[in-house]
C-alpha cells in the first residue's frame, strides 16, 4: 500500500497537469478554429478548400494535443510510437474504408470535379452540395433531404455537374394532329419561346419535326438559357406553348408534352 501510495503521489502531479493541458488545450483549438474563418485570406478562396482546409487543421490540432497529453503523463515518445506503428497495421485493414474516403477526399480538393453549391448527380444522389469534409460530402437534396455520400464512391463514380457551364439547353418534345402545317406549328412554337424573358436568342432556338405516328407528329423544341435559369424557362416553356397551341386552335394531341431532358 505504501509503494501504491508512492507511485499515486509522484504520478498525481503529472495527471492533474495533464487534464489541464487537455482542458486549456481544447478551447484554445477552439479559439484558434474560429480566428482562422475570420481570416480575409480564406475569403480569396472558394468555399469547397476553404472548409477542407479547416477540417485538416482542426484534426492536425488534436492530435497534437493527444501527443502533448501523453508526453506530460511521462509515457516514452518511443514506445509509443512502437505501439502506433504496430496497431497503425490493424487499424489500417480495419478501416480500408475510411482510408480510402479520406484518399477520395484530398483528391477532390486537388482535382476539382465539383465546388460547394454545385448541383451535381454521384453516387445516387442528386443535389446542391453542401459541404465536403475529409470522408464524406454532404449534399441537399431538392426537397430538402440531408445525403451523406463516402468521399471513396464520389471519385470511383460517374460525375454530372449541372452547374459547372454558364449555360444550359431546354429540350422538350411536342405532338400535334398530322393535319396541322408544320410551318405554322413551328412558327407558333419560335413565337412562344421569343417572348420568354429567359431565352437565349444565340444559340438560335430549335423547333422542327423529329418524329411521329401515323395520326400525329412530334417536334422537338431546344432552347438555350442561362444555367441558373434552367428550370424557370423549362416551366415557363411548358406552359407558354400549350397556351400559344390552344389560341392557334391546334388540334389533338398538341395539348400533351410526350418527354423532356
Amino acid at each position: 500500500m505504501d509503494n501504491v501510495k508512492d507511485m499515486l503521489t509522484n504520478a498525481g502531479g503529472s495527471i492533474v497537469l495533464a487534464i489541464v493541458i487537455s482542458i486549456v488545450g481544447f478551447f484554445l483549438i477552439k479559439f484558434v478554429m474560429k480566428a482562422l474563418r475570420k481570416l480575409k485570406s480564406f475569403e480569396k478562396l472558394d468555399q469547397t478548400m476553404t472548409r477542407f482546409i479547416l477540417n485538416f487543421i482542426n484534426w492536425l490540432l488534436y492530435i497534437m494535443l493527444i501527443i502533448a497529453v501523453i508526453s506530460v503523463l511521462g509515457v516514452p515518445m518511443a514506445q509509443v510510437i512502437a505501439v502506433l506503428a504496430s496497431a497503425g497495421v490493424a487499424v489500417g485493414l480495419a478501416l480500408q474504408g475510411a482510408l480510402s474516403n479520406l484518399a477520395g477526399g484530398i483528391l477532390l480538393l486537388i482535382l476539382r470535379p465539383f465546388n460547394v453549391g454545385d448541383y451535381v448527380d454521384a453516387s445516387g444522389a442528386s443535389g446542391v452540395v453542401h459541404s465536403i469534409n475529409l470522408f464524406y460530402t454532404v449534399i441537399i437534396t431538392i426537397d430538402n433531404k440531408r445525403v451523406t455520400v463516402p468521399n471513396g464512391s464520389l471519385m470511383n463514380s460517374n460525375v454530372v455537374d449541372y452547374t459547372a457551364e454558364p449555360m444550359r439547353r431546354v429540350d422538350l418534345v411536342f405532338s400535334c394532329s398530322k393535319s396541322e402545317r408544320p410551318s405554322e406549328i413551328q412558327k407558333c412554337i419560335l413565337d412562344a419561346v421569343s417572348l420568354s424573358q429567359y431565352a437565349l436568342q444565340e444559340p438560335a432556338p430549335f423547333a422542327h419535326i423529329s418524329g411521329g405516328t401515323n395520326e400525329a407528329m412530334e417536334f422537338t423544341v431546344r432552347v438555350w438559357c442561362k444555367t441558373e435559369n434552367y428550370w424557370d424557362l423549362y416551366f415557363e416553356l411548358n406552359q407558354s406553348i400549350v397556351e400559344a397551341f390552344a389560341e392557334k386552335g391546334v388540334q389533338a394531341p398538341a395539348l400533351r408534352v410526350l418527354s423532356s431532358n
